[in-house]
């Protein structure tokens, strides 16, 4: 049988697919627009997709899906349920950006705790230039080590990021995030970490239950000089939150790799952050050249799987 395979946004991937292993024909597209999805997708049993959305009204239209494969490890811009529903399996990608959102945290770490963005615009005004003396002390720096890092997700990234917390000399503390739930000697609570940490990295996926998971309340209960990285789902953190407590002091800083909605065509609060305690990054975490050729080659993998019929990396 001839598998129909379609990427629908196949320019959100910068590296080589090589061709699937069984009798298959293969179409792509740059970008896909929803009202454009169905369409394109008519005679698919296949659907290969980033960040372009498969809801229930389009699944609905398209009998012949059998496999959506996701190039990402987050899978919210595909309707599970309904998915479910008609016999449709979802996989992602798993543990292939174990070492660049990592240091991508760790980045975002080192110049907000030492205010590297402060001292360069210091030195770009004229400052240095000026002083009598061979530094200037205008903005604080503070190390890693001896700190705390609090990590909310202990999968391949939360773990992967707590490795190099500890390689800087950092503790670690994984909160606990559900409710309820039993009892783990690795996990403390969620208060609890965002009482005691100086740095709150976030590693979970979003879902209904974790969206806004950091609102008005958590960010005030985190010290005066801690600070929140955000290299997950932009839906975690309420954003205009998150502008405030930046803004009058609640943190010492944030760094940002995510927003809520991607391109932020129609602006954010975030965006409007003139702060030299405030970076955000483009949603690059992930993409160095290693980690997305190793992002392509796993879905291909899993869609080879899926064909043989032992899927790997089922969602649903």
């Amino acid at each position: 049988m001839t598998e129909h395979l379609v990427f629908l946004d196949r320019s959100t991937l910068q590296a080589t697919l090589r061709s699937p292993s069984f009798d298959h024909t293969w179409a792509e597209h740059a970008t896909t627009t929803l009202d454009q999805t169905v369409a394109r997708l008519r005679d698919a049993t296949i659907a290969l997709t980033n960040k372009a959305p498969l809801r229930a009204e389009a699944l609905a239209q398209l009998p012949r899906l059998k496999l959506i494969a996701v190039a990402a490890t987050g899978y919210d811009i595909v309707d599970v349920a309904a998915c479910r529903e008609r016999g449709i399996a979802v996989c992602n990608i798993r543990n292939y950006a174990v070492h660049t959102v990592p240091e991508h945290v760790l980045a975002l770490i080192l110049a907000l705790r030492r205010n590297l963005f402060a001292y360069r615009a210091d030195v770009e005004r004229g400052r240095w230039q000026q002083c009598e003396q061979f530094c200037f002390f205008d903005h604080p720096i503070g190390d890693l080590h001896g700190s705390t890092m609090g990590i909310i997700g202990g999968g391949a990234l939360g773990q992967g990021t707590a490795a190099l917390a500890r390689a800087f000399g950092m503790r670690v503390r994984f909160a606990e995030i559900t409710p309820g739930a039993p009892a783990r000697a690795d996990r403390v609570p969620l208060s609890q970490v965002l009482a005691e940490a100086d740095v709150i990295s976030l590693h979970c996926p979003l879902t209904p239950a974790t969206r806004h998971l950091i609102g008005p309340e958590q960010l005030r209960q985190m010290k005066r000089s801690a600070i929140l990285i955000n290299t997950s789902r932009g839906g975690l953190v309420d954003e205009s939150a998150l502008a405030t407590a930046l803004t009058e002091g609640w943190i010492a800083g944030a760094g940002f790799d995510v927003l809520t909605s991607e391109p932020p065509t129609q602006g954010n609060p975030l965006l409007e952050l003139r702060l030299p305690n405030f970076i955000l990054t483009p949603h690059v975490a992930w993409a160095s050249k290693d980690a997305m050729q190793a992002l392509a080659d796993q879905l291909i993998d899993n869609i080879e799987s899926f064909v043989r019929g032992t899927p790997q990396n089922l969602v649903t």
